[in-house]
């Protein structure tokens, strides 16, 4: 009984450390599958717990981010970090969300490279006022697509390294 407490206890450890690096920003689930992967979980496995990891942050940057920024912008200390967030959010991807709506933010969210993401959509999304119900399934979905280039490329990794 106590091998069978200390694999679970190991198993589910594996599990919250992917589902945790996929809910930071930047390394998101395009880093997490591949640390699933690497800490022994099957390629699916890796991408379902990741998913869930990266899109636990959405709700709360879609419904908070605005006004945290608004009261951190009243202090001398934050001003000039998130001034900085939404300049660079904003400028990134603003216009093209601003015209595209959400396909844009599908887009965004999917192409798995630095500066896109659930992060920076959501951010944006939250920062030009895109409504819940427009913006968190643009960012699944785009999510999702990220996933499934994610996993074939750490698939095809996996091949070539066999």
């Amino acid at each position: 009984m106590e091998a069978i407490v200390k694999n679970l206890i190991e198993f589910l450890s594996i599990e919250l450390t992917v589902m945790l690096t996929a809910a930071m920003p930047i390394i998101e689930l395009r880093g997490a599958i591949p640390v699933g992967i690497s800490l022994g979980l099957s390629p699916l496995h890796a991408t379902i717990i990741s998913f869930i990891g990266s899109m636990i942050p959405v709700p709360f940057i879609l419904f908070t981010i605005r006004p945290i920024f608004n009261h951190l912008k009243k202090t001398k200390t934050f001003r000039k970090l998130v001034n900085h967030l939404t300049d660079r959010s904003i400028n990134n991807n603003g216009h093209r969300i601003q015209k595209y709506g959400a396909w844009a933010l599908v887009v965004i969210v999917a192409i798995p490279l630095p500066g896109t993401g659930v992060w920076s959509g959501s951010l944006a999304a939250a920062l030009l006022d895109m409504r819940f119900k427009w913006a968190f399934p643009a960012i699944l979905v785009g999510n999702l697509i990220a996933a499934a280039i994610i996993v074939s490329i750490s698939k095809g990794f996996m091949n070539i390294m066999a």
